[in-house]
């Protein structure tokens, strides 16, 4: 169980909560995600599952009645401190384009310090298990943490490319990045191609760069358009093994999850 310390709007489209009383958390690095357990309306107890492994949890949350069943979303942790028991985790507040406002949005922006979450450590995302010369990530807003992380844990000397979408300019963030780790930034509101997609125009900005020579490997999340249309330009494009392309569609654009 954790516990909201702070909340804060830190731009536009993002909210950062700050959730305190993890002092048992490891600090993973990367896109070290997580899955939040949020009490639905009317739930004056949040139920949570006891078991922990990835099939466990998940068969003991289904038997769960649906009255007593609380929301689950999927989060990257946007900072971890180790010695406080304490993580940052940033929402993406994006209303209409989501077909309107999800529970965990909701959440976020009505959190009170001392509002309660369930909060079970997912470990990371991205592990290259092949040799590689450079780095690509590509993601919308919703993917930016992950992207973060990512970027700030590769080694200095890390070559690459971040393609990363978000709503406007002041949704930008500041990121630690390698030298030789190029960061390209897309705000949607300033793209004379009228679309309200995420991840379109950062995906036609793939489609437009010229890869640099050596073995890459790709990591593409975010909405599901972005993430499965990234990974058929490499493979058929680019010519990239499957194998060295990572992809994971975080979301449907106009289908919300249910559970």
């Amino acid at each position: 169980m954790a516990h909201v310390r702070h909340a804060e709007r830190i731009s536009p489209n993002f909210v950062r909560l700050t959730l305190g009383g993890l002092d048992e958390l490891v600090p993973r690095g990367y896109d070290h995600w997580c899955r939040l357990f949020l009490a639905r309306e009317g739930q004056d107890v949040l139920q949570l599952p006891t078991r922990t492994s990835e099939i466990g949890w998940y068969l003991q949350y289904l038997a769960t009645p649906k009255v007593r069943r609380p929301w689950v979303r999927a989060y990257t942790l946007r900072d971890v401190r180790s010695g406080t028991g304490e993580v940052d985790i940033d929402f993406v507040i994006h209303g209409h384009e989501a077909g309107g406002l999800g529970p965990a949005a909701q959440f976020a922006l009505s959190a009170s310090p001392g509002d309660r979450v369930g909060f079970l450590d997912q470990g990371v995302g991205f592990t290259p298990d092949h040799p590689h010369d450079w780095t690509l990530l590509v993601g919308d807003e919703t993917a930016l943490p992950a992207v973060a992380g990512i970027i700030a844990s590769l080694p200095e000397t890390a070559r690459g490319i971040a393609i990363i979408e978000v709503p406007t300019a002041g949704d930008r963030q500041e990121l630690l990045v390698p030298p030789e780790m190029e960061v390209r930034w897309i705000h949607r509101d300033e793209s004379s191609m009228g679309t309200d997609r995420p991840g379109q125009l950062a995906l036609e900005a793939l489609k437009t760069t010229v890869p640099p020579d050596g073995v890459l490997h790709a990591h593409l999340i975010g909405e599901s358009g972005l993430a499965t249309g990234a990974r058929r330009h490499l493979v058929h494009e680019w010519g990239v093994p499957k194998r060295h392309v990572d992809f994971v569609g975080y979301w449907r654009h106009g289908r919300p999850a249910t559970t």
